[in-house]
């Protein structure tokens, strides 16, 4: 049975608050699309909540309208429409055609008009209208059968209105909102209504009189003589202005509901469309409104065809065989996680091409030690090349089976991450949409989330088999597709030379950990406690009340309200306790100090005290962190589960956290850092002749910048001098500015624009460097490091100053920060290779910023260091030498 419901849109309104509620989103050309992609998820949104029969959108014409004609001023002093959303006006229609959404747009006239003629004519044919808008002109229009969906909140929410709700809220009925108008204006449309006449006594006097008509022809009876006459004098300009707020229900065009029906779209131009523009969420959306049961039955009846599942070892022997005489092995596993050492995978689909697909289910297997000979056979030929996706993770989990899988040729998540290393999201569902717009069900889908989350092993086995087939499928095209594209942009050595070799490395890292003392850490914990404790109490003395101490409203009131502090800056919510604003005040109370201290310590307790403590491996007594090959835009890897990166040591407490870093008996941490690399790079790259020279005469660098700075020789440089010259040296790659620099020395704008004045007088190479990067990348829209990594820069190309400025320094520093991160990986895979060639116990078992780890037996210790050392000064040849400092210890703490 038909609804009869039909959804209409007011496509100005709608993407005019897209776009003020969503930050800046760009795609790596540089197009806006913050407004599209906000639109498209409130239509998706509105679409899926109301189930609507038919659809259209509304739009303005740029022609002026019958209102304009009336009243020159109407909508005068608006401001123009930014340059930023005017650009994605014509691309949002292009969308709409495309999911053959009907538009409605006629000269003359506003949308509001089609809106409410539409309205008008489909309540006449026994339609239930929805009506979506930002502006609450709309309101006029809400009937019992009409409702106005009223965006708040940016367009996260609707309230929505029908007749009663208008009139419970505003106290007037629909019709008598535009009286309303007449009566106390718009200003966003300058409507005038009548100087003085707020909404309250325009309420008051329409609740008492009806219409702006009932009240010009009694106004004897309003007792308030300054209200009579300010309403004497404005008749006229208040029935112009009830005028100009109608919105006009009999436009005079031809209807048709046929024309609004919601129908079938072209999925796959829609699904080009979305790619254009990088929607990659948008895209899992309109798949997922096709028939999931029938995608489904599809996949089921091609997989009867091509996937074959083993149930025994006899034929599992026979497979086996057969795919060892193949050059590759394309596969995908899942596993029941329990404990890295313990984690169990359940099943497998492995394939060599795009012909047969083989389903191993462990659990079907009597014999299964007999299957994991199998397993290990096939998975360790040296002469089958591996191919996966997210392979670290497959490794990680294959180990506590005794399988260390061998010749992982290609990993299609590395080689998306490198082709567009912006994403947020490299999943293989995420590809599977990008490259064949299929909707591909992902791991949290098949298990769940929260309390209904399943184990592995309680999903149906016939299930897990579609899901394993499905990936391993989508896999083999992938590996094909990202092969070409990244040919194209000239990444085949920096993926086959550096990435895929590293994901190994990574591996082994995980799953070896970190050793930690939790005797230190627990004893740590009562240290801190203690001190944490200790503030507080001091923080209320000197407050002269309690409070708490970690609500930023509580600590404002009592910094500006009751000890009278100078407020810095102010947020929505009342005063800015931030870090900044603390450290202005720092001697402005003897609180301040105690305020700073107190967050520090709570921060190493909570952070790294308490989470460490929870994270420790209850079998290996190791900490296992994960290390993110795909996360960073500069090409850097990072940590998590902990982030080992973020230890803040530059205070001694946090120094002291690195104690409970332990090497197991017999051994010793051997750490070895990279000296001042990102300025190393930097010289390579400018070519400038006073940084080369520093580092080839091996000079302390921030000793010869401040020479060269201040005017003076290398021996009158002073330690004030130094950290000054310092502060400039690693923020000029940054593009850091005469505020910047100002804030890190506390010093004025003034000086600090004479300090970075006189750096690129001095160092005339590096200030060339750094126009080219960004002439270059405002041709190119991108910058690249010395292997080629690349990254987009669509920031520069934007016309808001602050977004571009951003875009300006990136394309500055990517060359240099991605070129150390390159250099680092290298490093890591050469140290990896040597200690395993070399038959070593020693392991890679940390990498923090530009620092390596490895943890070797005491026997092993001069090998090792040598070993590191040549690595990483090795790692790639510059016009400067690479310098490691290394040192040795027990613990992290003693390598320092």
């Amino acid at each position: 049975m038909e609804k009869n419901r039909i959804l209409i849109i007011d496509g100005n309104s709608l993407i005019n608050r897209a776009f003020y509620a969503l930050p800046p989103l760009t795609t790596k050309e540089g197009q806006h699309t913050n407004a599209i992609y906000g639109f498209m998820t409130m239509l998706f949104k509105v679409i899926e909540e109301y189930q609507p029969d038919h659809i259209g959108v509304a739009f303005d014409k740029k022609a002026p309208t019958f209102r304009h004609k009336e009243y020159g001023e109407y909508k005068a002093g608006r401001k123009k429409m930014p340059p930023e959303l005017a650009e994605q006006m014509e691309p949002l229609k292009e969308v709409l055609d495309a999911l053959n959404i009907y538009r409605i747009e006629i000269e003359g006239f506003e949308a509001d008009d089609l809106i409410g003629t539409l309205a008008k004519y489909c309540e006449e044919n026994a339609f239930e209208s929805f009506i979506v808008t930002g502006d609450k002109d709309a309101l006029q229009l809400a009937t019992d059968r009409t409702k106005i969906l009223i965006t708040k909140k940016g367009i996260s929410n609707l309230a929505v209105y029908d007749d009663k709700k208008v009139l419970e809220d505003f106290e007037v009925t629909p019709l008598q909102f535009i009286d309303l108008k007449g009566l106390m204006g718009d200003k966003s449309d300058n409507i005038p209504g009548v100087p003085g006449v707020g909404e309250k006594t325009a309420v008051k006097l329409i609740k008492e009189f009806g219409s702006v008509e009932n009240l010009v022809q009694n106004l004897q009876q309003i007792s308030a003589v300054k209200l009579r006459e300010k309403i004497e004098s404005n008749v006229q300009q208040a029935i112009l202005s009830k005028k100009l707020a109608t919105i006009i229900t009999n436009v005079p065009v031809e209807m048709s509901l046929e024309n609004l029906k919601l129908e079938e779209f072209d999925r796959n131009k829609v699904l080009e469309i979305f790619k254009k523009y990088e929607f990659n969420s948008l895209m899992n959306k309109v798949m997922s409104t096709m028939d999931e049961k029938k995608v489904e039955k599809e996949v089921r009846e091609e997989s009867t065809t091509f996937l074959h599942p083993i149930e025994d070892t006899e034929t599992l022997e026979t497979v086996i065989n057969s795919l060892k005489e193949k050059g590759q092995l394309v596969f995908k596993s899942i596993t029941e996680e329990k404990n890295i050492v313990q984690d169990q995978v359940i099943a497998l689909a492995v394939a060599a091409d795009d012909s047969n697909y083989y389903y191993i289910d462990l659990r079907n297997f009597q014999d299964t030690d007999r299957v994991i000979e199998l397993l290990k056979e096939l998975l360790e030929a040296e002469n089958i090349e591996k191919i996966s996706h997210d392979a670290k993770k497959e490794l990680v989990h294959f180990y506590p089976l005794g399988i260390e899988i061998k010749n992982i040729g290609f990993d299609t998540m590395i080689g998306e991450y490198l082709i567009d290393p912006t994403k947020t999201n490299y999943s293989i569902k995420e590809l599977a949409m990008h490259y064949y717009g299929e909707n591909l069900m992902e791991e949290e889908e098949l298990r769940g989330k929260g309390k209904n989350r399943l184990d592995v092993v309680e999903i149906p086995r016939e299930k897990l088999q579609l899901y394993l087939y499905q990936q391993v499928k989508i896999i083999v095209g992938l590996k094909k597709a990202i092969e070409e594209k990244m040919q194209e942009l000239q990444l085949t050595n920096l993926y086959y030379e550096v990435e895929l070799p590293l994901i190994e490395v990574l591996a082994t890292m995980e799953f070896k950990g970190i050793k930690i003392d939790a005797n230190m850490l627990d004893s740590f914990k009562v240290e801190f406690k203690s001190k944490i404790d200790k503030l507080t109490e001091e923080i209320f003395a000197l407050a002269g009340a309690t409070f708490n101490i970690n609500s930023p409203k509580q600590l404002g009131e009592i910094l500006f309200d009751r000890l009278q502090l100078p407020p810095i800056k102010k947020t929505k919510t009342g005063y800015s306790t931030n870090v900044e604003v603390l450290e202005k005040l720092y001697d402005k109370h003897d609180i301040i100090p105690k305020i700073l201290d107190y967050r520090q310590v709570t921060k190493l307790k909570t952070t790294y005290i308490d989470g460490l403590l929870n994270i420790i491996n209850p079998i290996t007594k190791r900490i296992h962190s994960n290390f993110n090959q795909t996360v960073t835009a500069t090409g850097r890897i990072s940590s998590t589960e902990p982030n080992l990166q973020n230890i803040p040591i530059k205070l001694e407490m946090g120094r002291q956290l690195r104690k409970v870093f332990i090497a197991e008996d017999n051994h010793k941490f051997v750490d070895a850092d990279y000296s001042q690399i990102e300025l190393r790079v930097l010289a390579h790259i400018s070519e400038d002749d006073n940084l080369l020279e520093s580092f080839l005469q091996d000079q302390d660098v921030h000793t010869r910048t401040a020479s060269e700075i201040f005017n003076v020789s290398m021996e009158e440089v002073t330690p004030s001098m130094r950290n000054s010259a310092k502060a400039v040296n690693f923020g000029i790659v940054y593009g850091i500015s005469d505020f910047g620099l100002a804030e890190n020395l506390n010093i004025s704008r003034y000086k600090a624009k004479n300090y970075i004045d006189s750096y690129l007088e001095k160092y005339v190479s590096v200030k060339e460097y750094m126009e080219e990067s960004v002439k270059a990348a405002k041709k190119n829209g991108y910058v690249v490091t010395l292997l080629n990594r690349r990254r987009y820069l669509p920031e520069i190309a934007s016309k808001n100053f602050n977004i571009r400025s951003f875009g300006e320094r990136i394309a500055m520093n990517t060359p240099i920060q991605g070129s150390a991160a390159d250099i680092i990986k290298i490093a890591m895979v050469k140290v990896y290779k040597r200690l395993k060639e070399e038959n070593l116990e020693a392991k890679l078992i940390l990498q923090v910023h530009d620092e390596l780890i490895v943890e070797c037996p005491n026997e092993e210790l001069e090998k090792t260091k040598t070993i590191v050392k040549e690595s990483m000064e090795e790692a790639m040849s510059l016009k400067v030498p690479l310098k490691v400092d290394l040192a040795y210890g027990d613990t992290w703490y003693d390598t320092k």
